[in-house]
């Protein structure tokens, strides 16, 4: 689903690289913190963190050697270290960073529930950990777009719909935050937008067969596929001729604070 790292630039890039200084500026990051950025993928976030705060390391992990490859190629700087690992056994000690971030793959990680008393055992007391997942079910156009019509043409492509996503509504975040008695919950909204170049630009990734839109993409055939591409140009462009697309996505982010006399 997710293992082509310049696949995923493509079709979700564009995107977390727009998101990534909207979370660590929430997430409060500090010129010279140890920061570890689990889900890393090809490195936005990590990216965005050296970019704040230009005294701090940072680490990246991520279970997918590709986009840990594509990391390694794009931020060649010594503050910048990415490993291949995995978000519900982090490969680090206790109390080890000043700042543990997600960007895009908590709804993702089979528990996260495991993933974030990982995070909380990385994460020294009196340190911030925060994270960031799309809001499927409202929010997100792009993918919003797609699957209203994906399911218009095929009503049983709705169980593919990432609106079932957990974690993707508000209050879901925050919740799980506070069922690991973390301190000073907070959520808000984040909201970008990304424009394509044309219909093409928008439809062309949906082919990489990355996340499950794109899985759900390669299950059809090539008349059914290009129903949807025809229904989705309708959809995006109207009557108008082909031209930029504006588009919003919005993604739900919280942080809390590691209690202090915790370990």
């Amino acid at each position: 689903m997710f293992s082509l790292g310049e696949a995923y630039d493509v079709f979700m890039g564009r995107w977390s690289g727009r998101l990534a200084p909207r979370l660590v500026q929430f997430a409060g990051v500090v010129d010279g913190d140890d920061v570890l950025d689990v889900g890393t993928g090809t490195g936005s976030l990590a990216a965005s963190v050296a970019a704040a705060a230009p005294s701090s390391r940072v680490v990246g992990i991520d279970r997918s050697e590709p986009y840990v490859a594509v990391a390694r190629a794009r931020h060649p700087s010594p503050r910048l270290r990415f490993e291949v690992g995995d978000a519900q056994q982090l490969p680090f000690e206790d109390a080890s960073v000043d700042r543990t971030l997600s960007l895009l793959i908590l709804n993702f990680v089979p528990h996260p529930q495991t993933a974030l008393a990982e995070m909380i055992r990385v994460t020294r007391p009196g340190g911030t950990i925060a994270a960031a997942v799309w809001d499927y079910g409202e929010g997100m156009e792009m993918l919003r777009r797609f699957w209203d019509e994906a399911i218009a043409l095929d009503p049983r492509a709705d169980a593919r719909d990432e609106r079932h996503m957990p974690l993707s509504r508000r209050g879901e975040l925050a919740a799980l935050w506070r069922t690991h008695h973390l301190q000073d919950v907070a959520e808000t909204p984040l909201t970008i937008e990304t424009e394509f170049t044309g219909f093409d630009d928008y439809w062309s990734p949906f082919l990489q067969q990355q996340g499950p839109a794109g899985a759900h993409v390669a299950t059809l055939t090539l008349e059914d596929r290009a129903q949807l591409a025809s229904r989705l140009r309708q959809r995006l462009l109207g009557d108008r001729p082909d031209g930029p697309i504006t588009l919003r996505a919005r993604a739900w982010a919280v942080r809390g604070v590691v209690p202090r006399g915790s370990r």
